[in-house]
């Protein structure tokens, strides 16, 4: 399996690949902020395994109800300036944690933004790192 496909002059990064990069820094994200807010709790034995569950949920909540939510509030965020964004990510990030039941418990509402924060900041920088290795096999491809 080729991470990085080339074809017709266009260089494309596999699609597992980039969906593994993107559930193995949701998790580590999770995992460090856990440890960070303590209002963020993920419950149980197997912390790694229920913060990648947790991650998948919000990945499904990501690509299903996150765009008619943006969809739903282009004019507040627009009034806004952009700045009503996050708390859509809150607002996922809170129904993930209904979702999950007693797995995954946000209690404060500052801890859940930062949290948002976090994850957002994180998926772009994980899209750099795949738009830099793009950029490598280019160079030498």
């Amino acid at each position: 399996m080729k991470l990085v496909i080339i074809e017709k002059n266009k260089v494309r990064i596999n699609a597992l690949f980039d969906w593994l990069l993107y559930m193995v820094g949701y998790t580590l994200v999770f995992i460090i902020a856990t440890s960070l807010f303590k209002s963020v709790q993920i419950k149980g034995d197997h912390k790694i395994l229920i913060a990648a569950l947790i991650v998948l949920v919000i990945y499904g909540l990501n690509k299903t109800v996150k765009p008619i939510l943006v969809t739903l509030t282009i004019p507040i965020t627009g009034l806004t300036l952009g700045l009503f964004y996050p708390f859509i990510n809150v607002f996922i990030l809170k129904l993930a944690d209904w979702i999950t039941g007693p797995a995954f418990n946000l209690t404060n509402i500052y801890a859940t933004f930062f949290l948002a924060i976090l994850l957002s900041v994180m998926n772009f920088i994980a899209q750099e790192i795949v738009k830099s290795i793009i950029k490598k096999v280019k160079l030498h491809g």
